[in-house]
């Protein structure tokens, strides 16, 4: 109840601060007609799953997520508007003909960019290669490969289709290995068993590697460990395995979500527990971890590379400005000692349908020899 009445208090907001200043009736009523169906149709976004039938469910779902997205975009351009004019006052500007001019560009600015978001969010993500140095690389291992996919997120709006075009576009890369690095699903095994299974067709030299993230969690963990397995996924929760690959070792280790021990108390994220028991004079040390959150632990345990996802990017603008507020690093390729951390801007999206300045991305990570 309280975010209803949010909600609702912010769409007066934008309506109050916005129709009075349109030019004329028509455009005052389309836009008051626009901001009620939002505030009607916003609550699917939440509430749509309980309907009855999945197909009810995930169209109610669908509208609530359109609105919430249109909805964001037409407060932070209200927002930005107020600012503009309380900026002008100092300088003497007809506030009445300034209202009159930007008024308009509120809801045209809105459409326009959660139309495109809409775009940006629902074509298949690109490929974004991205060569990490490290230091002391023998031959073997010059050039290997890992796609990294993250937060896919398959639920009400990302469905089978979605997902077999990720495969198809990660096996056209013809990695070493795969790295699925958390928030894959956004529901129940029950409802999404069908919309996962194209993972199954994921093709590389030594296979693919999974790591929970915090919505494996909210979506029931010990049955998607078991769903993801028989879908030949290997689920590594603290844990690694050593892969021989032309006569060199390295090894792929994983840890559970940063927040994982909220959910079941033996799953504490743990990068030193993911690393014990491996061979000393293995040349590249690989983690996984869903949150960036993880690289301080992942440095101090000796891992050479931290692969991570969960922030989307900031998904869409001005989100992204309060991500660091949370994690460490927000997309891209960073440093931290002698670790190198990638966070993948995601390869689906959460919430509404909507990438604006974060684009979704499917990562060939290339390892290389560092320089002398």
């Amino acid at each position: 109840m309280p975010t209803l009445l949010l909600t609702a208090l912010l769409h007066l907001y934008i309506g109050w601060r916005v129709a009075p200043h349109l030019p004329g009736p028509l455009a005052v009523g389309l836009f008051v007609a626009l901001l009620v169906v939002s505030a009607v149709l916003l609550p699917a976004a939440f509430l749509g799953r309980r309907a009855r039938t999945r197909s009810a469910a995930d169209a109610w779902t669908w509208a609530g997520m359109l609105a919430l997205g249109l909805f964001s975009m037409l407060l932070v351009l209200t927002l930005l508007r107020d600012v503009l004019l309380l900026a002008a006052l100092p300088f003497g500007v007809s506030m009445a003909t300034l209202a009159a001019t930007t008024a308009p560009a509120v809801p045209l600015l809105a459409l326009a960019a959660a139309l495109y978001g809409l775009f940006a969010a629902r074509r298949t993500a690109r490929v974004r290669r991205v060569d990490v140095p490290i230091a002391g690389l023998p031959p073997a291992l010059q050039g290997f490969t890992i796609a990294q996919i993250s937060d896919v997120h398959v639920g009400p709006t990302v469905k089978a289709a979605y997902v077999q075009a990720v495969v198809d576009t990660v096996n056209r890369l013809k990695p070493d290995a795969v790295a699925v690095t958390g928030d894959l699903v956004d529901g129940r095994v029950g409802d999404l068993r069908g919309d996962v299974q194209p993972l199954a067709g994921l093709r590389s030299r030594h296979g693919t590697f999974f790591v929970s993230g915090n919505h494996e969690y909210y979506s029931g963990i010990a049955e998607w460990t078991a769903a993801l397995r028989t879908l030949g996924l290997r689920v590594l929760v603290n844990e690694h395995v050593v892969l021989q690959h032309d006569g060199a070792r390295m090894v792929m280790a994983g840890v559970a979500d940063y927040g994982a021990h909220h959910f079941v108390p033996g799953h504490r994220s743990d990068p030193q527990a993911a690393l014990f028991g491996a061979p000393k004079d293995a040349a590249l040390r690989v983690l996984l971890a869903h949150q960036p959150r993880s690289a301080a632990a992942a440095a101090d345990a000796g891992f050479d590379v931290q692969l991570s996802g969960h922030t989307h990017g900031g998904q869409f603008w001005p989100w992204n400005l309060f991500v660091p507020l949370q994690q460490p690093f927000t997309a891209g390729l960073h440093r931290l000692r002698q670790l190198w951390i990638y966070t993948s801007r995601g390869t689906g999206y959460w919430g509404p349908p909507l990438r604006l300045g974060a684009p979704s991305e499917i990562t060939q990570l290339r390892f290389v020899a560092a320089p002398a």
